[in-house]
């Protein structure tokens, strides 16, 4: 089993009924946590990736009336490390 978490802004809140739709998505064989930050309007899905996949993330979330405006990047690539340093020439 592989634990994946991604997490979606979202821009109007959710109506009931979405609300409602979102909380059934808990049943859907593979998603092990549903977390919204009303605050952030952010809304964290943790899954299996070995069940489901990131597009299917977002479809079941966009099907129960999700307002989703993008996904949030969770870590940042780091840079490339700097080119080694040229050992002055022996005369």
């Amino acid at each position: 089993m592989t634990q994946l978490d991604v997490v979606y802004r979202y821009g109007v809140p959710p109506t009931p009924a979405a609300a409602l739709a979102i909380s059934r998505l808990r049943e859907v064989y593979g998603i092990r946590l549903i977390q919204f930050d009303e605050t952030a309007r952010t809304l964290r899905v943790e899954y299996d990736a070995t069940r489901l996949t990131e597009p299917t993330i977002h479809q079941l979330l966009r099907r129960a009336g999700l307002d989703v405006v993008e996904r949030v990047q969770l870590y940042t690539t780091p840079p490339p490390p700097p080119p080694p340093a040229e050992a002055p020439q022996a005369r």
